[in-house]
This record gives C-alpha cells, sequence and structure tokens, in this order.
C-alpha cells in the first residue's frame, strides 16, 4: 500500500482530526484506490500516530461512506458509484440554494466583490482547462455564500456532501463547463438585486446540471 511521505501534517488539530482528514483526502484524490485495503497499523507509521485515532477516523469514513468495515477482517475502500450523482446532488442543490436565500440579508460590497473576483479566477481555469483549480475555485465561489448565510448547521451538511463531489471529480465522474461561469454571474446579479425567488432557482440548476451532463456524456454499457 504505497503511502507518500511528502504529506502536509496540520497542526493544531487533534490525532483523530488530522488523521481523518488526511484518510479521506487520499480517498478522494485516488491515492488510496477504490477496492484498496487498509492497514491501520501502516497509516499510523505514515501519519505519526498511534492506532487508535487511526482506527476512530476510519470508522468516522465509514460513516460517511468512504471505507468499509469487515470486523476481523478487513477495511476496504469502497468503489466509486458513479450513479450516486443522482442521490448526492439534489440535497446539496438544496442547501446551496438555501444559502444564496439567506446570504442576501447579510451582503456586503466587500462579499459581492470576493464573488465576482473568485468567479473571474474560476473563469480562467476554465478557459486554461486547469480543472483541478477550477474545482477549488468553484468550491471557493460557493463556499462564500455558505459563509455569508450564516446558519451554523448548513456548512457540516454541505461539507459532508462535498466530499463525494469531490470524489466523483477525480475520477471523471463530474465536469466543469462555461455554462457554470454565466451562472455564477446570474447568481452574484441577482444576491444584487435581493430576488430570493430567483437566485434560489439558477443556484439549484446550477448544481442539478452536472446530472444531465453526467448522463449525456454516459456511455451505454
Amino acid at each position: 500500500m504505497p503511502i507518500p511521505a511528502d504529506h502536509l501534517k496540520p497542526v493544531r488539530k487533534s490525532a483523530k482530526e488530522s488523521a481523518f482528514n488526511q484518510l479521506q483526502q487520499w480517498i478522494i484524490d485516488g491515492t488510496l484506490r477504490p477496492g484498496e485495503k487498509l492497514n491501520d497499523s501502516e497509516l499510523a507509521e505514515a501519519l505519526g500516530v498511534s492506532r487508535t485515532p487511526i482506527r476512530e477516523s476510519l470508522q468516522l469514513l465509514e460513516a460517511q461512506g468512504f471505507v468499509q468495515l469487515f470486523p476481523g477482517k478487513a477495511t476496504q475502500v469502497t468503489e466509486i458509484e458513479k450513479e450516486s450523482i443522482n442521490d448526492l446532488l439534489p440535497p446539496l442543490a438544496a442547501l446551496q440554494a438555501l444559502s444564496a436565500e439567506l446570504a442576501i440579508a447579510h451582503l456586503t460590497v466587500d462579499t459581492l466583490t470576493l464573488l465576482e473576483n473568485t468567479n473571474q479566477r474560476f473563469a480562467a481555469d476554465i478557459r486554461s482547462e486547469n480543472y483541478f483549480s477550477a474545482l477549488k475555485s468553484d468550491e471557493e465561489f460557493h463556499q462564500i455564500i455558505v459563509d455569508t448565510a450564516n446558519n451554523p448547521y448548513i456548512p457540516t451538511m454541505i461539507e459532508q456532501l462535498q466530499a463525494h463531489v469531490r470524489r466523483l471529480f477525480f475520477h471523471n465522474s463530474i465536469i466543469l463547463t462555461e455554462k457554470s461561469i454565466a451562472e455564477h454571474d446570474i447568481i452574484i446579479q441577482l444576491m444584487k438585486e435581493k430576488n430570493v425567488t430567483e437566485v434560489s432557482s439558477v443556484m439549484r440548476k446550477n448544481w442539478l446540471r452536472a446530472i444531465d451532463e453526467f448522463r449525456s456524456t454516459k456511455k451505454p454499457e
């Protein structure tokens, strides 16, 4: 089980939190491959922690659907279920749409400027075909809105869903296109106009469109 030696070891976090974050990232980006069996002793040595936080992290990852535990036998990275996009994106779209609605009441000029600058960076990433950077810019754009919504319960739910979106992206199940750039611009304008109904609708479509694109590009079996 090859494990990178040059990963970051975050500070100011508990051993469990640091281990969880790193293991989740390795599963998302494919460093730990779908179907791969995990050895808690090897992971503990690689991350410089005891086996206890590794085991606790693996239990959390199982609860989120990233690994499957077989007591007394093995722990295995779950397979990529590309069709899960049909179950994953609707609740995420609903939460993002709600965030856009709530954010309108807390908007500032600085927030709008930040959204515009982030979307410009996103557009540059798309047009230069730097899709990994585009994914990060897209996440930043939506995170600004989620943070502005100022609801303490929404970010946790979104982050769990977003982690699976990242994994699908890394395994080429989600693509980013020029359409998102225009939709982001519309979202910004509607937020400026304080148009709660329309911004919710456009935000929802921005997320759900990925399902239609996935279906249109899916090769028949």
